[in-house]
């Protein structure tokens, strides 16, 4: 029977965390410095989402050590929350993430995010919250040399995820401005218009982590009855929007972000943006879809484990 107060933490953390990196990496290279707060309001962003992230983290936590102690939120004992903080990867993991998401939320409040250097230092930390998570996964589970790998190839993959998905938010946060004007209209086409070789490069890295994490999970020899399982099921699933997403992004790269070029400064401005609003809400919501489905895998047994 699914957890499901465990995975749907599980699915708030991705999408928390993800978006924190990814809004801090989207600002870092695609746009300005004055464009940072204004166009995405960077620092009231970034201080809700590392409060968030660590209030969600102490719950995931809690209810991550109820499933392993067998026993409801309400009877976890002190004894054994000290125990899995200090005695295992996950709880060291929580521990890390929890101070670089307090040294962020402080960071906000200054004048860090407006400069380059600083910029590039919280983007760091951001990358190390979402790291963090790889820890509550199966890529922690595997042992030995291998296991460096698929750790390595885990924390990669939620990487290139969070930018993704924030690159997404920073662009509907952009689209979405009430009052569109010809300095707004213009970041948004160049941001878009220069997402496509990073783009390229996220995409890139997403198949290929994605083809060694089911080399680990799923085995060749399992390829062929991989829909045998609930696992593979799902990741059959996740397949299929993780196409849709490739599909809406091309549109947008080859179709809409050029109408928006030609509409800029002209009549036709408005349908462009309406167009490109709808296209990035699908693509974020299938995104997010997404990334439910990968935190109920993670609380699932892999074929590669024998597990159905």
């Amino acid at each position: 029977m699914a957890d499901w107060p465990l995975i749907a933490i599980r699915w708030a953390l991705y999408a928390d965390l993800g978006l924190l990196f990814g809004l801090l990496l989207f600002a870092l290279y695609a746009l300005t410095g004055d464009e940072r707060e204004k166009l995405l309001r960077l620092r009231g962003s970034i201080m809700a989402l590392a409060v968030l992230g660590m209030l969600l983290g102490v719950y995931g936590f809690l209810q991550t050590a109820a499933a392993m102690l067998g026993v409801a939120v309400e009877g976890i004992d002190r004894a054994s929350v000290m125990m899995l903080l200090t005695e295992t990867g996950v709880g060291w993991a929580l521990l890390a993430r929890m101070a670089v998401l307090a040294i962020l939320g402080i960071a906000a409040l200054t004048t860090v995010l407006r400069r380059m250097a600083g910029l590039a230092l919280l983007t760091l930390l951001g990358a190390i919250a979402v790291a963090t998570l790889a820890w509550s996964g199966h890529g922690a589970a595997t042992e030995g040399p291998a296991g460096i790998v698929h750790l390595a190839s885990d924390i990669i993959h939620l990487l290139a995820a969070g930018a993704w998905i924030g690159a997404l938010a920073a662009f509907i946060r952009i689209a979405s401005r009430r009052v569109q004007t010809p300095e707004t209209l213009n970041a948004a086409h160049r941001a878009l218009a220069g997402f496509a070789t990073s783009g390229t490069i996220i995409v890139g890295l997403i198949v290929l982590t994605g083809l060694v994490n089911s080399y680990f999970l799923v085995g060749p020899q399992n390829v062929l009855s991989v829909a045998e399982s609930d696992y593979g099921r799902l990741l059959l699933i996740k397949l299929a929007l993780f196409a849709i997403m490739l599909g809406l992004a091309a549109g947008n790269r080859f179709r809409l972000t050029p109408a928006l070029g030609r509409a800029v400064g002209g009549e036709g401005n408005a349908a462009a943006v309406v167009r490109l609003q709808r296209s990035l809400w699908i693509e974020t919501a299938t995104g997010i879809l997404i990334l439910g489905l990968v935190a109920w895998l993670g609380t699932l047994p892999p074929p590669a484990s024998g597990g159905s």
